[in-house]
């Protein structure tokens, strides 16, 4: 920085004072930071110019459209529009569970159905409803019909499961709620705890007995909707389009606010970035409550005209025979999803797909290099960011030019170059308090090259985040509470045959001495035996019952040897 400063001064006082000729001031400028230890800048500069062009292209392409849209006050309905203009015949989403293929022509017709039933029913613009069911091709169109009326959707995890799922519902004011048919008991759970006022639409199959008494059956009543495009509501390119809620773990699940512009910039840096093509087929099998699978992959479809394979959950075993039927050329994964997909003994079908690209966050190091050989996955497409804050791509991968650097692991890039055209540092901070470590001088100290990004931070609790309110919360109020939602008796689990929100793999039953969840201890104790002193127990899927988490059970879980 401060060589940056020596070397504007110079530039400046060279041909405003001295008024020397340009040529003159450029050999001067370059003599000195040569002179100045600049050499590396030159290999620097070779190495990454070409990638720093490429990037700043994408960054103003996507910066030029965002204006655009601002200009005209455009929205993700208006966008969606015009791609269903350009081609309404085409495959627009494919639910995987029923084989149901949606056109760019139904998708549109179904959501203005939704908009215009929610609007006769006396919902307006700014009102909010909430959306609680599994993936499936309605979860897209309920959510984008609601944003052509203005409505705000609360996109809702359908793992939480009482209060959790209750903070959810009435935090964000919905005025009206969209339930799935499989999500029905557990609305029965907190119905009497509901406000009166809320509105109950249950969609799929329908059985009046197992849903609240106020429930009404959506689907025929979408059916009898005007199928024309409502007026358009005063919404601009800033304002909300819907909410998505954190996993809770740090607490209750907390929303996020996605407006129209973050859910374009999203979807367009990464499709401009990556360089993905509109007769491209996405394989989405991400929860679309969250934005890895709902901007990320569906986004792809709306703005872009791409066809997007939706299924209901991930499932390793039938991954790759997906991508076979469907014609998928790119996935999506995050977190372990990749170290799942490894886990399983090699079939052909892992060699049949005609899959190009995996995009997603979270691949590992140290698996990285398996997964795209194993695989034939040409290009890997890391990008690093979340819901509140879309944080960088990387276009450095294996299917760009052998010269352009490329690194496993990469989650993005700063220009080496012109670093204070995006001036932003990763810094070190302690895993264990996750404070920020300073230096003497109390400033942040930056990370050096082949740091990792974060820990991975995995809990005795090996389950995803959204278990951790619930636990987190019984915890806080009644050990035998905690004690129930980790322990199912074996008559329970055996005879009911299916999982619940509240069967925890990992359990450990005595909390801290101080009384407080310390997370960062459990973190770095881990589950093993020889370490946690607390009793231990796991959910072994072979007895259908929670045993105890011996040194020989440990030893087969680290190796593989037994599933969870």
């Amino acid at each position: 920085m401060l060589l940056g400063a020596s070397l504007v001064g110079v530039l400046l006082f060279s041909k405003l004072v001295l008024k020397l000729p340009w040529t003159q001031v450029g050999f001067s400028l370059l003599f000195l930071y040569l002179g100045s230890g600049g050499w590396r800048f030159i290999r620097v500069f070779i190495k990454t110019i070409r990638r720093d062009i490429f990037g700043g292209l994408v960054l103003l392409k996507v910066k030029a459209k965002v204006r655009q849209c601002l200009r005209e006050r455009r929205t993700v309905p208006i966008l969606f529009a015009s791609t269903v203009r350009r081609h309404p015949d085409k495959t627009a989403l494919i639910f995987e569970g029923t084989d149901t293929h949606w056109t760019f022509r139904q998708l549109d017709e179904y959501s203005s159905s939704v908009a215009n039933f929610l609007q006769a029913r006396g919902l307006a613009s700014g009102d909010v409803a909430a959306i609680f069911m599994e993936n499936r091709n309605e979860f897209v169109g309920l959510w984008l019909g609601m944003a052509k009326l203005g409505v705000e959707a609360a996109l809702i995890n359908t793992n939480l499961r009482r209060d959790a799922l209750l903070h959810c519902l009435t935090t964000s004011r919905a005025r009206a709620l969209v339930f799935g048919s499989e999500m029905a008991s557990a609305i029965c759970e907190i119905h009497a705890s509901l406000d009166p006022s809320l509105t109950l639409f249950c969609s799929g199959s329908w059985e009046p007995n197992a849903v609240p008494t106020s429930t009404e059956h959506l689907d025929p009543l979408l059916k009898d909707a005007p199928k024309h495009l409502p007026s358009c509501p005063d919404k601009g390119f800033t304002d909300k389009l819907f909410y998505i809620y954190t996993s809770g773990t740090t607490g209750l699940p907390k929303a996020a606010i996605v407006v129209h512009s973050r859910y374009y910039r999203m979807a367009a840096l990464v499709y401009y970035g990556f360089r993905m093509r509109p007769n491209d087929i996405v394989y989405d099998c991400l929860p679309l409550y969250h934005s890895a699978g709902n901007i990320v992959g569906i986004g792809q479809c709306l703005l872009h005209g791409m066809t997007v394979v939706i299924r209901k959950k991930f499932s390793a075993s039938r991954f790759w025979d997906d991508c076979i039927k469907y014609k998928c050329t790119i996935v999506q994964y995050i977190g372990e999803l990749c170290r799942y997909l490894l886990n399983q003994p090699p079939r052909e079908a892992e060699n049949q797909h005609q899959v190009r690209m995996a995009l997603g966050n979270g691949l590992r190091q140290s698996i990285w290099t398996n997964f795209s050989s194993r695989f034939h996955i040409p290009q890997v497409a890391e990008f690093y960011g979340a819901t509140e804050y879309c944080g960088c791509w990387s276009p450095t991968s294996p299917s760009l030019p052998k010269s352009w650097p490329s690194q496993v692991g990469a989650c993005g890039f700063n220009s080496r170059i012109l670093s204070f055209v995006y001036p932003i540092r990763l810094v070190r901070v302690n895993e264990d308090t996750m404070e920020l470590i300073r230096g003497p001088d109390g400033v942040c100290i930056p990370c050096q090259p082949g740091l990792p990004l974060g820990s991975q931070l995995l809990g005795r609790l090996k389950q995803k985040n959204s278990l951790s309110p619930e636990v987190e919360v019984a915890l806080s109020q009644d050990r035998t509470t905690a004690l129930q939602l980790g322990l199912q008796s074996e008559t329970s689990v055996s005879k009911k045959k299916k999982k619940k929100f509240s069967q925890a793999w990992f359990f450990f039953p005595a909390l801290p001495g101080t009384y407080k969840l310390q997370k960062t201890e459990l973190r770095k104790e881990g589950f093993d035996p020889a370490i946690v002193k607390d009793p231990l127990f796991y959910l072994d899927a072979q007895k259908g019952r929670y045993v105890p988490l011996d040194q020989e059970a440990y030893s087969r879980i680290q190796a593989g040897e037994e599933k969870l």
